[in-house]
């Protein structure tokens, strides 16, 4: 089957799409205004909730324009049937500095460092005081989504221009960009780990927490990559472009990236353990305290044992619809390790589920389906003008 026989096949009809986009963005309405009751009536659970949404949904879109650089960097071919997918998935990045606004008003709820009285009275923070204070704090989130924004409209404006002109220097010229693309995104997600979550135990630190986060994250976005596909496949648009092969091969993505962030996690525990410096293991005897302990063994079977258990034979990652469950899985994984970083903070006796937990999650991540649903349908659902999209096409594993 080659590229130009499915380019009729691969688009969604104008407007088809369009009540469903209609539907997301008014289930993101109701659960805003959810939001909204649920700051008057708990205005620092709030903060803490919308925080911990809003990391999720951005580290998804950040973790999607990691795998496009990937993609263009490794000069991979079968992922080329699943590129736009990522592609859509990232490009909601601009809009989602919005996100970003409510973490800002509540910088004096979540952040100990923004209490000027504090600062004062403790050495440590006095010494990070030219690094964690709230100006600064803001310019770089700044320039992160200004990063972000800068090269994800790069890497999609030109796949998409590609799709019209067939160009292979095009993608020669991707290709290129991914090098220096990567070092931006590595130190982006580095520091956007230290500013909006290490930060909210300023005495803490790590440095290997930037990794922890993109491990994660990777895990996470390969886990909505196969679930995209997976729906496309059942709604009949992609079922003869995204074969089994291709679902396989973001099987093993998630199997391989759930021994990295077990691998990134143990590391991070062991070295703060062995080291034993009072401001390092605090972090961990607080996650070891009251009903924490629970969610801190619950992540490592969780977000470890079992996606290893079940992805690591080739009988699972032949079967589309466990596949399918374990990326639900891993999704439902990333947001409870988010939460074991962010909750502690607020709740320092033990584990406190909450409503506005549950409407924040659900209008974040609403919009964002919303945003990427409506990109996903202005072009066709594949690079039709890329030279590798014969080679994924007929990819085949015998193994």
């Amino acid at each position: 089957m080659s590229s130009m026989d499915i380019t009729d096949r691969i688009r969604v009809p104008a407007g088809a799409w369009g009540g469903k986009i209609s539907r997301l963005f008014m289930v993101a309405v109701v659960a805003l205004v959810l939001c909204a009751v649920g700051f008057v009536v708990d205005r620092e659970q709030f903060y803490f909730s919308w925080l911990t949404a809003m990391v999720f949904g951005v580290s998804i879109s950040v973790a999607s324009l990691f795998f496009v650089m990937l993609h263009h960097l490794t000069r991979a071919s079968w992922s080329t049937v699943i590129r736009r997918i990522a592609e859509a998935l990232m490009s909601p990045l601009p809009l989602l500095v919005l996100f970003f606004l409510p973490v800002i008003l509540g910088n004096h709820d979540l952040y100990h460092w923004t209490h000027h009285d504090a600062v004062e009275h403790d050495a440590i923070l006095k010494h990070k005081a030219p690094y964690l204070n709230v100006t600064f704090w803001v310019i770089r989130a700044a320039v992160y989504f200004l990063i972000w924004t800068l090269m994800t409209r790069y890497f999609y404006s030109n796949s998409v221009k590609q799709d019209q002109s067939a160009d292979p220097n095009t993608t020669v010229t991707m290709q290129r960009r991914s090098a220096p693309g990567m070092i931006l995104f590595a130190l982006t997600i580095t520091f956007m780990g230290f500013d909006w979550l290490m930060s909210l135990d300023p005495h803490w630190f790590s440095t290997i927490f930037g990794v922890y986060i993109f491990a994660g994250s990777a895990l996470a976005c390969f886990g909505t990559l196969t679930l995209a596909a997976l729906a496309l496949r059942r709604g009949g648009y992609l079922e003869t472009v995204i074969r089994d092969d291709h679902i396989r091969d973001l099987g093993r993505l998630m199997f391989a990236f759930s021994v990295f962030w077990a691998y990134i996690a143990f590391s991070q525990f062991f070295l703060i353990w062995y080291g034993n410096i009072p401001e390092e293991t605090l972090y961990y005897i607080h996650r070891f305290e009251g009903s924490w302990k629970y969610l801190t063994f619950g992540l490592a079977i969780g977000h470890f044992i079992v996606p290893f258990m079940i992805l690591m034979s080739q009988w699972s990652k032949r079967r589309p619809a466990l596949i399918g469950f374990m990326a639900v899985w891993v999704l439902v994984m990333h947001y409870l390790d988010l939460y074991w970083m962010v909750m502690p903070t607020h709740h320092k006796e033990g584990i406190h589920f909450s409503w506005i937990d549950l409407v924040c999650l659900v209008a974040v991540c609403t919009i964002l389906v919303a945003l990427f649903v409506r990109k996903l349908s202005q072009n066709p659902l594949v690079p039709v003008g890329d030279p590798r999209l014969p080679e994924s096409l007929r990819l085949h594993n015998d193994y």
